[in-house]
C-alpha cells in the first residue's frame, strides 16, 4: 500500500504518540509498504523531504508554549490536495486531531481518499488540570467531529472504545501499544549511572518519564514520593524530561534528580537503572511508559485504567490503587519503598507480562484493518478489524 501518515508529533520527539508513530511508519515500511509521514517542521531538522525507511515532509507549523520544539501544525489543506493528486495514496492515516490533521481529513476526503485517525490524548480531560473545565464540552465535540469524519477511529484500549462509544464516536478500533522488549530491557541497568544519583545498590530508586505537565497529576506524584522518602530514608527521585512545569519542580523539588532529555534509545538504560515506577496520571489513553517500565524490570505502581488494567495483576506483577483513591496509591508506594523482596518478585514478573506484547503482533493486527479501510485487500487470517 502508499500510505500517508499526517502527525503532529513524530521522532525525535519524545511521548507516547511520537513514539508510537515512529515505530508503526519504521515497521510498515519494512513490511513493503510505501509510507510518507507528514510532521510540521522543526529547526532542528532538515527543511526538505527526507528519505530512508520512510519519507518525512515537513509542512508548516508554529511553536507550542513551554515546547519549542514542538509544533502545531497549520491548515495545508490545498498543499495536501495538490500532493495527493499527484500522487495519490491508497489511505490516509491522521494521528493527531490538530488544524494540519483536520486539514488533512478534508483534502482526503476531497479526492475519495479512505481516511483512518488516531485516538491518543484525551485532551478534553486536560481541561480541569489548566483551568478551563468550561470548554470540556467544547474540546469534546471538536474530538469526536474531527474523527467521526473519519472511516475508522482507532484507540489504545477496548475501555477507551467503550468510553468514546458512549460519547457518540462512531466506527472505533481498537490499536494496541507494543513494547520494544529489547531495547527496554533489565540488562541496561548501570551501577555507574546508579552513582551519578547518589544511591547506592540497594537504595529504591524511583523513576518518572514524561512531559512534565499539568496533566500528569505531579503533586500527587510527589505526595507518593514523600511518603516513600519517610518510610525509607534511602529513596531516590529521578524525573527524565522536558515540559513547562519543570523549573517549578526543581526549584520546590532539589532533592531530586532531574535528569532532562535523552533520545529513546538512552532513556531505555534510565528505566533500567532504577527499581521502582509510579503511575500517577489519570489522563492517558493508554501510558506507554507503565509497559516501558515493567519491561525494563521496574516494580510499578499506578491507577487501576488504561495499560495497568490491561497488563498489571494486583499484587502478582505490579501494584494497582482504584481511581478514586489516590491514599491507596501512596501506600503502594510505601510498600514499594520498604520491601525489597516484594519489590524483587515484582520486577520479574512485570518483564515477564509485557515480554508478548511485541510491535510485530501489534503491528500486524493494524496492518490489515488498514488494508480492509483501504479496499486493497482483505485482513490477514485472524486479524479481522475491530470495528465496534
Amino acid at each position: 500500500m502508499k500510505l500517508a501518515i499526517v502527525t503532529e508529533t513524530f521522532p525525535p520527539e519524545i511521548n507516547g504518540v511520537a513514539m508510537t508513530f515512529g515505530v508503526i511508519a519504521r515497521e510498515l515500511a519494512r513490511r513493503g509498504h510505501s509510507v510518507a509521514v507528514y510532521r510540521p517542521r522543526r529547526p532542528d531538522l532538515p527543511d526538505q523531504e527526507v528519505s530512508g525507511e520512510y519519507r518525512q515532509i515537513p509542512m508548516p507549523g508554529i511553536p507550542i508554549p513551554g515546547y519549542p520544539l514542538l509544533r502545531v501544525g497549520l491548515p495545508a489543506r490545498r498543499k495536501l490536495r495538490r500532493v495527493w493528486t499527484r500522487e495519490r495514496p491508497d489511505l490516509v492515516h491522521v494521528a493527531t486531531e490538530g488544524p494540519l490533521g483536520l486539514s488533512a481529513i478534508r483534502a482526503a476526503r476531497s479526492l475519495s481518499i479512505p481516511v483512518t485517525s488516531s485516538f491518543h490524548t484525551n485532551f478534553h480531560a486536560y481541561t480541569s488540570h489548566y483551568g478551563i473545565s468550561l470548554f470540556r464540552r467544547a474540546a469534546l465535540a471538536w474530538l469526536r467531529h474531527v474523527h467521526n469524519l473519519t472511516q475508522a477511529t482507532f484507540v489504545p484500549t477496548p475501555e477507551l472504545c467503550a468510553e468514546l462509544s458512549g460519547l457518540g464516536f462512531r466506527n472505533l478500533a481498537v490499536l494496541s501499544r507494543g513494547v520494544d522488549t529489547r531495547q527496554f530491557r533489565p540488562e541496561r541497568r548501570s551501577l555507574a549511572l546508579r552513582g551519578e544519583w547518589g544511591a547506592a545498590n540497594d537504595d529504591p530508586v524511583v523513576i518518572h518519564v514524561g512531559r512534565m505537565a499539568a496533566e500528569k497529576n505531579y503533586p500527587l506524584l510527589f505526595r507518593v514520593y514523600a511518603a516513600m522518602k519517610k518510610a525509607n530514608p534511602a529513596c531516590r527521585f529521578v524525573l527524565a524530561g522536558e515540559g513547562p512545569l519543570k523549573r517549578a519542580l526543581m526549584r520546590d523539588h532539589p532533592d531530586c534528580v532531574f535528569a532532562g532529555f535523552f533520545s529513546r534509545d538512552e532513556i531505555g538504560r534510565y528505566y533500567a537503572s532504577a527499581d521502582i515506577y509510579i503511575h500517577a496520571s489519570l489522563t492517558e489513553t493508554f501510558g506507554n511508559v507503565l509497559t516501558e517500565a515493567m519491561s525494563s524490570g521496574l516494580a510499578a505502581a499506578g491507577f487501576d485504567y488504561a495499560a495497568a488494567r490491561i497488563f498489571v495483576k494486583d499484587g502478582e506483577n505490579g501494584l494497582t490503587s482504584p481511581c478514586d483513591r489516590p491514599d491507596a496509591l501512596m501506600a503502594a508506594g510505601v510498600r514499594l519503598a520498604t520491601d525489597p523482596e516484594l519489590r524483587k518478585r515484582l520486577r520479574v514478573a512485570g518483564r515477564a507480562a509485557v515480554e508478548e506484547q511485541s510491535w510485530e503482533k501489534v503491528i500486524a493486527r493494524f496492518e490489515g484493518d488498514l488494508a480492509c479501510a483501504a479496499g486493497v485487500e482483505r485482513a490477514p487470517s485472524g486479524a479481522a478489524p475491530a470495528l465496534a
